[in-house]
């Protein structure tokens, strides 16, 4: 790092923005069963609310990167403060599904705007050591979940433990419910990063400074990367329009199934060659295909963060341990190794790092689903641990020294498109996963109880045009069972969610064989090298 005092300020606030988004994360994943209990969430509901928490990101680090050379990145954080202290005072006082929404929306906002500052302003700053430094500032999101994880767990002692279980949604603090004071804990950190970055001077971006144009910029993307942002974004919006639309009756659901679809196309169509006519290029095909490698990337790591807690509290639980130890464990390897990047990406490469690192993910999460003990669970909890540490912040350096002329564009689509894939599909795929297959083997095993406890009406998500619409369990008739019978279904939702875990292990089998590809690339050509922003560099 520099001797620069205001450097050192700077990056410090940048980490600590960082934690923010961090707090808001951990938290949301502690407290979404409390939300389903007190609010009736079905499994899919919940996961298209750990989904907006992700995939707005998108849009407002998409569209920060566009004018943040512009506007100033101070003006940019200043929004992102405003945005974390709203989305709190509004969960705090949520009333249901779309409040708990709107609220984690705006919170997403927030989250994105930082992530459009902090990336180009550290890439900046540390030009000759992007990966490394990218990794020691994306320290402060495991750090974050650690932190936000062990205060949580105090903050459910001080409530006679009613942090997980059947007694989690009635726990109070001093006659506050016990989410709630949770949710107030965001504050801390977002209150930190916006005292620290009270007269910080921030870099003029690499971009700028070489003279790479605006629209040189652009090119990086180009229309195809354009494409799959916006087809991803107005994708997502349009479903939350249609769900909004037909709760309030603003069209029917047979107008919905025969134009949608076709409204999206259009939408995503004109947006998208408006700005291929403008930019005239398909953009760069590395990073088109560093692209869409990012969706599974981030599902892997982000979209099982997401549900790892409540996928492991049955089993956790019957061990005498909160399920947040495995998120908060594998959480604290995380931001260990991110601080001894530098090494390791100088001895074999970001690219053969991300190669081992996609191996042990996999490896990791299917020995989680089959673990039952402690020992067992957190010795695999060790290799996903180990294997997802590195994924963001070294696809991010990639990315930085490869399309340097694409500023803070390139570097924070990557991020926004990592965000959107896992918001509009990852998230809400492992909800869809546990609320089809539980009433599935429900119907094999044991039809009558099926017929008492599952909701008769059908269900969709983002993927029901391929997948079908999908029956959940019902809360209120599940409760209304005797002991016997709650406690089958539980114990083969339980048996289904750990077991979905496999599925996802899928994923970084399929990032292995792409990052291996550009690997044997590179070495044709000599091994990897970062470009010089003035440069063609390896595209």
């Amino acid at each position: 790092m520099t001797s620069s005092g205001s450097d050192k300020r700077l990056f410090w606030a940048c980490f600590i923005s960082l934690i923010a988004t961090a707090f808001g994360f951990v938290i949301r994943t502690m407290i979404i069963a409390d939300w389903g209990k007190e609010f009736g969430l079905t499994e899919t509901q919940k996961g298209e609310i750990f989904g907006v928490g992700l995939w707005p990101f998108a849009i407002s680090i998409v569209l920060f990167s566009l004018v943040i050379d512009r506007i100033g990145y101070g003006r940019a954080m200043i929004f992102a403060f405003v945005c974390h202290v709203l989305s709190a005072v509004i969960t705090i006082f949520a009333t249901g599904y779309w409040s708990l929404y709107i609220g984690t929306f705006i919170c997403a906002l927030a989250n994105g705007t930082i992530e459009a500052v902090i990336n180009p302003v550290v890439a900046t700053v540390f030009a000759k050591e992007k990966t490394k430094w990218l990794n020691i500032l994306h320290a402060g999101w495991p750090g974050g979940l650690v932190l936000g994880g062990l205060i949580t767990l105090v903050m459910n002692s001080f409530a006679g433990g009613g942090g997980e279980g059947e007694a989690a949604a009635a726990a109070t603090i001093g006659g506050l419910a016990l989410w709630k004071c949770k949710v107030m804990l965001i504050l801390l950190p977002t209150i930190a990063y916006g005292i620290l970055m009270i007269g910080c001077k921030f870099p003029i971006s690499e971009r700028v400074s070489a003279g790479v144009s605006y629209k040189d910029m652009l090119k990086e993307s180009g229309f195809a990367g354009a494409a799959i942002v916006v087809a991803l974004i107005v994708w997502e919006v349009g479903r939350v329009i249609e769900a909004a639309g037909l709760q309030e009756g603003w069209f029917t659901a047979a107008a919905v199934a025969s134009y949608a679809s076709y409204v999206k196309i259009g939408v995503i169509g004109l947006i998208t060659l408006a700005y291929g006519l403008y930019v005239q290029s398909i953009g760069r095909p590395m990073f088109v295909f560093l692209l869409l490698v990012m969706i599974p990337l981030a599902t892997t790591e982000l979209g099982t963060d997401s549900w790892i807690t409540p996928l492991m509290e049955t089993k956790m639980n019957e061990n005498g341990l909160a399920g947040i130890w495995v998120l908060i464990y594998t959480s604290a390897i995380m931001m260990v190794l991110r601080f001894f990047a530098g090494p390791i990406v100088h001895r074999i490469s970001p690219l053969g790092l991300l190669c081992g690192s996609s191996v042990i993910a996999a490896a990791g999460l299917v020995a989680i689903s089959y673990s039952t003990t402690l020992g067992t669970i957190f010795l695999a909890a060790t290799l996903y641990g180990l294997g997802k540490s590195f994924f963001w912040p070294t696809m991010l350096g990639v990315v930085a020294e490869q399309f340097p002329k694409g500023g803070a564009l390139t570097l924070n689509t990557m991020g926004g498109v990592g965000m959107l894939g896992v918001g509009v599909i990852g998230a809400s795929f492992l909800g869809y996963l546990q609320d089809s297959r539980v009433t599935t083997q429900l119907e094999a095993k044991d039809p009558e109880v099926y017929a008492r406890v599952v909701s008769a009406d059908e269900k969709t998500w983002v993927m029901s045009w391929a997948t079908g619409p999908y029956k959940a369990l019902d809360a209120a008739k599940l409760g209304a069972e005797n002991a016997e019978k709650q406690a089958e279904v539980k114990s083969l939702t339980a048996e289904v969610q750990q077991s979905s875990l496999r599925t996802v292990a899928i994923l970084p089998v399929i990032m292995f064989a792409c990052f291996a590809a550009l690997l044997g690339y590179f070495m044709s050509r000599g091994g990897y090298k970062p470009a010089e922003v003035g440069g063609g560099g390896h595209h």
